[in-house]
């Protein structure tokens, strides 16, 4: 394993976490996996080496967290590790919506602004940067695997923390021109609604890999 790859950390361990634990983890990344119960994850892993351990001790391991558990749960969850997320940069690729009773994504949670807005003011200490929430989860670790190039869209205050984001991206096969900085963190307003699409997507072309993106004309 490379010394000069960052650790990383995800919390969850659904198909959003364990698709990211995994991809990190082949790329050579020291990966934390946090779990609601690391013992049992431990024994349901299936895929390259990576430390279980508990949502808290996942979330102090790495100096990036990626976020991956249900958003309509996440603003509890994580302003309860406020402590372990101090002075880290911290990634969320979910989006916070009512449930329906067949899970789908309903309305907006948060309709009069975001779940990273909700975060960042929450958590003024961690560094919150919104990623990754456009699109199916295979897509994150695989983005040249459709038919047209996919886009990630980063909204976040801290400059640097984006930088951070941008270069483990990198990491994930990301060219830095599929990567659309939005500015700050209110940004994520727009990002975070857009999942209200995917029902809709996936009843006209099914349960497969898609992404939101911008098209422009060529060479801008």
């Amino acid at each position: 394993m490379s010394t000069d790859l960052p650790p990383v950390s995800i919390l969850g361990a659904g198909r959003v976490g364990a698709n990211l634990a995994r991809a990190f983890a082949e790329r050579g990344h020291a990966v934390t996996v946090g779990h609601r119960t690391p013992s049992t994850g431990a024994l349901a892993w299936q895929g390259p080496p990576v430390r279980h351990a508990t949502l808290a001790e996942a979330a102090a391991a790495s100096p990036v967290v990626f976020h991956a558990t249900p958003g309509h749960t996440a603003l509890d969850l994580l302003t309860s590790l406020r402590v372990p997320l101090r002075d880290k940069v911290l990634v969320d690729v979910s989006n916070a919506t009512v449930r329906q009773p067949n899970g789908a994504p309903g309305d907006l949670l948060y309709p009069d602004g975001s779940l990273a807005q909700r975060l960042q003011a929450a958590l003024p200490e961690t560094r919150v940067v919104k990623a990754l929430n456009t699109m199916f989860f295979s897509v994150m670790t695989a983005p040249r695997s459709l038919a047209t190039p996919a886009q990630a869209f980063l909204s976040a205050e801290d400059p640097a923390a984006k930088a951070q984001v941008r270069a483990l991206l990198a990491s994930l096969g990301w060219p830095d021109e599929w990567i659309l900085d939005l500015s700050g963190i209110a940004s994520a307003r727009a990002t975070e609604a857009m999942i209200l699409m995917a029902p809709h997507i996936v009843a006209a072309k099914g349960f497969k890999p898609f992404a939101l993106t911008v098209a422009s004309t060529a060479g801008a």
